[in-house]
């Protein structure tokens, strides 16, 4: 089996223009209370292919030749997994609540390819 990197996507402008911010508080909670079961259970159907349930990501900083700074990037979340192929981790998250009920846009499976000469 592979291991797979799934990162979950989404920008200040997906919730502005989504319907998420159209709701009334009472909604949104209601609607987040869905979101928050349909997780769990997409977690229950694919928990032999789970590796690490991943977490929420908070604000960013990066590191370079230049120092380091706080940046903003469009990264969530993340989850690994595994599957036979990148075809078969990709299916492993169609129709997520992340972008069926949360507004979040998209989540993006890269491969986790072994170190060169480990």
């Amino acid at each position: 089996m592979k291991r797979f990197l799934a990162v979950y996507i989404g920008t200040p402008m997906a919730t502005e223009t989504s319907a998420w911010n159209a709701m009334s508080e009472v909604e949104r909670q209601k609607v987040q209370k869905e979101g928050i079961a349909a997780w769990h259970q997409w977690v229950e159907t694919n928990k032999a292919s789970i590796l690490e349930i991943g977490a929420p990501l908070g604000r960013t900083k990066s590191a370079s030749k230049k120092g380091v700074a706080d940046i903003r990037n469009n990264m969530t979340g993340f989850t690994i997994v595994q599957a036979e192929s990148h075809e078969a981790a990709a299916k492993l998250f169609e129709k997520h609540p992340h972008f069926m009920i949360f507004p979040g846009e998209a989540i993006d499976i890269m491969e986790c390819l072994p170190i060169p000469g480990m």
